[in-house]
């Protein structure tokens, strides 16, 4: 009996104290609870138009209402490290061929983390500028990535830079450059990872659903494609959850609830529950219905197709258009 006794105050203390370690609540978090817990996490800000982080916002006049709308973010949130979008993913060389915008290497993302001021320990808040989908998506690449190489605790600002001013928080232009951190990449973790190789045995053996994260007319294989991808269509078997469906369609770009994705996806026949690798051109998009089914639904079976179609049609592996060729 003391024995049991001394297993279950074990067992108890070991939880209080993995939820003590993590500062973040959840894998989303909205702007009240960041306002209150600021200093308590550091704050990457990815975006893409790095020059707008010293910018401030842009409002227009509602000529009916004569109320200010916020129609472009500039700036950022107070003590927020910048990230560059275009400095996360890297090219390497796969089988002799040069594969772009994919994950880089343990040491490449270490220095990269390392020179935006992360350290070991730290928990993390991804903040986007929140105008748009694409936005969202950087932040769930980026979340994607540093899971992948260790980082545990971490979590998503819903709506981004948006939503934060249009709380009536406050924005600072201020040019920001932190002290270099010292973070370390500790591990590459598979288990959310998918390579060529493991999406054609999903098409093989039909026991893991794809999900092509693309738009409609991709994903059909009509008359266009993107520059770097090299053949039209979708991977044979994939079924199509446009990204355009993860967060509200305009500003501020937030995640739409648990409940309304599920039906979005039962209706268009994804298992949010089942063995999955989701993929769109270059394993951007792919990385937000990766960040939902995985993160915010807890089905820890979804892995992300790094190389996407980009790598796929580089490798003249086989596809299929539901209009013809």
């Amino acid at each position: 009996m003391l024995r049991t006794v001394s297993y279950i105050f074990i067992m108890f203390s070991l939880v209080i104290s993995s939820h003590a370690l993590s500062a973040v609540p959840g894998p989303l978090v909205e702007t009240d609870w960041l306002a209150k817990n600021k200093d308590k996490v550091v704050i990457l800000d990815i975006r893409k138009d790095v020059k707008s982080f010293t910018k401030k916002p842009v409002y227009k006049k509602d000529k009916k209402t004569g109320k200010h709308k916020l129609v472009k973010v500039g700036g950022h949130i107070p003590g927020a490290h910048l990230v560059n979008y275009k400095k996360v993913r890297a090219s390497k060389k796969i089988d002799g061929k040069k594969v772009t915008r994919i994950v880089p290497t343990k040491k490449a993302f270490q220095v990269l983390m390392q020179s935006v001021g992360l350290n070991k320990g730290d928990s993390v808040v991804i903040v986007s500028k929140g105008e748009s989908n694409g936005d969202m998506t950087m932040a769930t690449r980026l979340y994607w990535q540093l899971k992948y190489f260790g980082q545990k605790d971490m979590a998503i600002l819903n709506g981004g830079t948006a939503q934060w001013i249009l709380d009536d928080m406050k924005v600072s232009s201020k040019a920001a450059k932190p002290k270099k951190g010292n973070w370390v990449a500790t591990t590459e973790d598979k288990s959310i990872f998918a390579s060529s190789q493991d999406v054609a045995a999903a098409v093989k053996n039909k026991d893991t659903q794809l999900v092509d994260t693309r738009g409609v007319g991709l994903y059909m294989g009509t008359w266009y494609k993107s520059s770097y991808v090299y053949d039209n269509g979708h991977i044979d078997g994939a079924k199509n959850y446009p990204n355009e469906l993860i967060t509200k369609p305009k500003l501020p770009a937030r995640f739409i609830s648990q409940k309304d994705t599920r039906a979005l996806m039962d209706r268009l026949g994804i298992d949010t529950s089942g063995k999955s690798i989701t993929y769109c051109n270059s394993g951007h998009l792919a990385s937000g219905s990766w960040f939902l089914m995985s993160e915010v639904m807890g089905n820890k079976d979804v892995k992300l197709y790094d190389g996407s179609m980009h790598q796929w049609t580089l490798e003249k592996r086989p596809t299929t258009s539901i209009v013809p060729k």
